[in-house]
């Protein structure tokens, strides 16, 4: 095996680490400026906050994923396309599940609202992002036997 072939998988796991750190950027940002400028409590407008903030952050991952991480085995193809999709799918049932729960649980602690938004989002992208990484790694941008 080769040096190159040996360091692939963390050095794509690092890439990946590092646009994560973009999108969660967005995925926070956009969820706490919801919750800023339309404060709420209800859990359909928290699952529809997390929905878009969630949404906005998977855009941004699969346009610097396709283009960096996985550039070599991302073809652009209609396939691909739709298995990020469906992933991203996943990966979002897994983010609202962790951000409710997390938030009930956090809830029934009296931990305040601000604090308790952040540690139920953090939690859910952290899950979130390790099963988006294997599920992009081995499902979306597989590389062919060929290559």
């Amino acid at each position: 095996m080769t040096q190159n072939k040996k360091n692939k998988g963390p050095f794509q796991f690092l890439q990946f680490s590092v646009i994560g750190v973009s999108n969660a950027g967005i995925d926070i940002g956009t969820l706490n400026l919801l919750l800023l400028l339309f404060h709420t409590d209800e859990r359909g407008l928290l699952l529809l906050f997390n929905t878009i903030a969630y949404t906005l952050a998977v855009a941004n991952s699969y346009f610097w994923n396709a283009s960096f991480t996985f550039q070599h085995s991302a073809k652009g193809s209609n396939r691909q396309r739709i298995l990020f999709i469906v992933q991203g799918i996943v990966s979002l049932g897994v983010n609202n599940l962790v951000f409710i729960a997390s938030n009930t649980l956090l809830e029934s602690f009296g931990v305040p609202n601000w604090l308790r938004y952040n540690v139920a989002k953090g939690l859910a992208m952290l899950l979130s992002f390790i099963a988006s990484f294997f599920m992009i790694k081995y499902f979306v941008f597989k590389k062919s036997k060929k290559n």
